[in-house]
This record gives structure tokens, sequence and C-alpha cells, in this order.
């Protein structure tokens, strides 16, 4: 109910809008497209700034041409643009915009010290952070920069430092919350060293410092890599109510791969009361989960759900749905799914089509293969090599050679420059050949596979067992090597000597 105060206040402000309606209305308006202005050139900005991470050019320049143009621009925009950056994947330019902060005297904050430090050992290494770091004024050394040294040794797995470094910030009084404990458990967890994590949450509770949620993950983690279930179900205990949804995602890995998979169906159910709907990676990690539990009418529960919630089912989503269906050998499940979304993608990802490649070649049908593979090259724009790759594994492994070469051949020819080798694929070509006994063949390989990089000794010592294998001589094999400033060592200068006479 509106108290006599608010009714009064209400009716006071409408009688001062009639008397100066016209121009409220005006200024508001204004106003409102002077803000809606300032936005759309803040948005444009940062384009221009992205832009450079893939086109090129210099970033001062642009901004300097940014603020020459009189876009109102304060220093937490620079810092936003420059978290945008490095959130997108490039930390060079989010530094560049630091960088050029800095030229116009703009005052640093703490906190912009630790993004800027971590930009440094993004892109410059960890040595030039130090040294950033080191020449900070003494009042810019706080928990944050402080902080951000430590996540950058603990990301390089450097022990020794990010141990001193923890220890110097508990003696400065700085390590007040769970975050320095949860870097070096994370980099314990990349170490493989599990059995560190437990004692970093009993140092935490010792100095009265609460374990939050990302600290009872990364602990449900150690436990579950040491194979210590028991330890695992007392940290679900300790969380009780706290239990989040990452909790009962580890908690649901860890039962599936201990093969105990009624508690990881539990675990997914809990899990699933948790989600949020409204997040397509929800339903993904459950899809799989179900996958790897061997559980395919809840994949397919899931799967509805996501449907039902997402109707406009995208790439992603179709890519888990495959993936799933594969891991539990749904061949037509895998094809159902697959003509649906080849049917509505808007475009075309070659994850999707890789996926029932690879279900077709298991099949041993390779021209449903081939089919989906033609088919994928006239709408994807994307890298071919994976696809490839299956289709000349399986010829190989099949005896069909000669097509495996043309595929090999239309790669160069292609021009697919992001494509590189497998040492698998190289080895199942010249195993053929060597088996074959087939100079020629194994030549021809060569060939191919120099148009994209010079060879090896780990090219030319299969390709010399080849002439072994089929009593071939060269007697110009040992002047191509040192043309080619191959290194010959004991086991190349013995198969030189039976093929050069």
């Amino acid at each position: 109910m509106m108290t006599m105060y608010s009714a009064s206040r209400l009716a006071r402000r409408f009688c001062a809008t009639l008397a100066s309606a016209p121009a409220a209305i005006v200024g508001e308006a204004a106003a409102a497209s002077s803000t809606r202005k300032t936005a759309k050139k803040q948005r444009s900005v940062y384009k221009k700034l992205s832009n450079l991470g893939s086109r090129g050019g210099k970033m001062e320049e642009t901004l300097n041409k940014v603020a020459m143009e009189g876009i109102p621009i304060v220093k937490h925009d620079f810092v936003r643009y420059a978290k945008d950056l490095r959130k997108n994947r490039l930390p060079q330019r989010a530094l560049e915009v630091f960088e050029w902060m800095e030229k116009k005297e703009i005052a640093f904050t703490g906190s912009d010290h630790a993004i800027r430090l971590d930009l440094i050992a993004k892109t410059k290494g960890l040595e030039a952070a130090e040294t950033y770091f080191n020449t900070l004024d003494p009042s810019s050394k706080n928990r944050s920069s402080y902080g951000a040294l430590l996540n950058c040794y603990c990301v390089e797995r450097d022990e020794d430092k990010a141990k001193s470094h923890f220890n110097e910030m508990v003696d400065l009084n700085l390590v007040t919350n769970s975050l320095p404990f949860n870097n070096l458990m994370a980099m314990y967890l990349r170490l493989g060293q599990y059995d560190k994590v437990p004692a970093l949450v009993l140092a935490m509770k010792e100095k009265n410092i609460p374990p939050c949620a990302i600290t009872y993950s990364m602990w449900i983690q150690s436990c579950g890599s040491l194979n210590d279930l028991d330890g695992v179900e007392k940290v679900v205990e300790e969380m009780k109510d706290d239990s989040s949804w990452d909790t009962f995602a580890n908690l649901a890995s860890i039962y599936a791969k201990a093969g105990l998979f009624s508690k990881a169906e539990a675990a997914l159910k809990s899990l699933e009361e948790k989600m949020n709907p409204h997040k397509r990676d929800s339903y993904h990690f459950l899809i799989s989960l179900y996958a790897g539990i061997s559980n395919p009418s809840e994949v397919y529960r899931v799967w509805e759900l996501l449907k039902k919630g997402h109707p406009k089912v995208n790439n992603s989503s179709s890519l888990a749905m495959v993936q799933a269906l594969s891991r539990l050998n749904d061949f037509d499940g895998i094809k159902k799914v697959f003509k649906e979304w080849e049917s509505t993608c808007y475009t075309y990802d070659m994850r999707v089509a890789n996926v029932m490649i690879s279900s077709y070649l298991k099949e041993n049908m390779y021209e449903e293969a081939e089919a989906v593979f033609d088919g994928a090259v006239k709408k994807c724009k994307g890298q071919l090599s994976k696809a490839r790759q299956l289709l000349m594994v399986y010829l190989l492994k099949n005896d069909q050679a000669g097509l495996a070469l043309k595929h090999l051949e239309a790669a160069v020819l292609d021009q697919d420059k992001n494509w590189s080798w497998s040492s698998e694929l190289v080895s199942l070509f010249f195993l053929h050949f060597e088996k074959s006994k087939d100079v020629d063949g194994a030549e021809e390989l060569c060939k191919t596979l120099v148009k994209w990089s010079p060879l090896g000794s780990e090219s030319y010592t299969p390709l010399l067992k080849t002439y072994v294998a089929a009593e071939r001589t060269c007697n110009g094999m040992q002047k191509r090597l040192e043309e080619e400033g191959i290194e010959i060592d004991d086991e190349m200068e013995g198969l030189l000597s039976k093929i050069c006479t």
C-alpha cells in the first residue's frame, strides 16, 4: 500500500512534471539520445581495437585517433576494453592499451597493475612479469598485484617460486581469502601432485579462511585422482547445503571413472536439479556423462529437454549429441541426428561431420563416409584435415594406399596450410610401402610431403627401410641426404650401407 508520504511526493513530482513538461521531455529525450550515441561510439571503439588483432595495425595510432575524435571515454572504459581483449584471447592488444594509458600518464590502481602483470606474463614471459612487479611503487604492491604474480608462477608451474612468493604474502598479511590457496591447488593439480591439495585445505582452516566453492571443487578432484572415494564423500558431506553444480559434476565424473554408475547417476540427478536450464552447456555435460555411464535412455531424455528449452539447436549441441552416441555405438542414432543437423544448420561445422565420417568407417562403409566428406567440401569453409586423415588412415589399414595418396595430394592442391600430418599417419604410409616393398610409392609420398615442409630423418629413415625391404639400390642416396642437410645417425648409416653399392 502506498504511504501518505510517498503519495504526497508522487503528487508533487506529477505537478512539477506538468508544469515543465515540454522542457523536461525535450531534455530527457536529448539525454537519452546522447547516452545512446555515446554507447554506440564506445562499442565502435572496441570493435576497432579487437579488429586490430586479426587485421594488424597500430594500437597507439588507433587510440590517438579515438582521443582526437572527442569520444567521451574515461579510464574505466579503457580498462574494460583491455579486459575484453584479454577475455577474447588478444593479450598483446590488451597490453598495448595499458601501454598507451601509461604514455598518457593515466594513474593505475593495484588491480590495474595486476591485470597488466598478467598480460605481460602471457605475452613476454614470466621473467618480464617479475621485472614489472619489482619496479612497482611500494604503494602498488598490494594484495592484487602480489596475487597476480602468484597466479603467474602457478600457471607456469614454477613450484619453488610460487611457494616462496606465497610465504612472502603470508608474512605481509596479504593472504586473507581462499584465492591464493586456490592458485596453489590448481598448480598442484596440473603437476599431478594431488596429495598436496588436502594439506592446503588444512592450512586454510588453520588460518580461519573458509573454503569456497572452487576450493571444494579442486579438493574433490584431488581425492578422486587419488582414488580416495571415502575422502570425496567426506568433502561432499562437509559442504552439505553448499554443494554447487560443479560439485555434482565433479562427483559424477569421479564415480563414472571408478565404474560406480549408480552413484554417478545419483550425482547427475542432483546436478540436474541445480543446473541452469538457460545454459546449453549444462545439457551437453549431462549428455556426455550419461553416455559415459552407458545410459542411452537418459542421453535421449536430456537431448529432448535440450531441444524443448532451446528449439534452435546449434552446432555445439549437435556435436555433443553425436559424440555421446558415438561412445554408445548408436550408429542409427548418429545418422538421424546428423541428418537433422545438416538440414537445419546455418554454418557447417566440420566437427559434426567428422563424427559421422568416423562412424561410417567403423561400419566399413567407406563410400558413405566419402560422400559425407565430398558434401562437406562444398559446404564447409573450415579445416578439412581431420576428415582427410580419418579417410587416409582407414584406406591404409585396408591396403588402399593409392586412394590414400590421392587424399594427401588433394590436401596439397587445396593449399590446406592449417593441416599438419600426424606421425601416426606418416608411419602408416611408410609401413604400408615397406611391407609391400613399394619404393615408388614411398618416393611419391616424400614428394608430396616436401611440398609442405622440408623432410627430416623421421621421413628418410623409413624411406631407406623401404629400399632395403625391396632390395633396391640407390647409389645417390648418401649425396641426396647430405644435400638436404640430413644428419645421418647410426641407424641410417647401416641402412645406407645396404642400398649404396
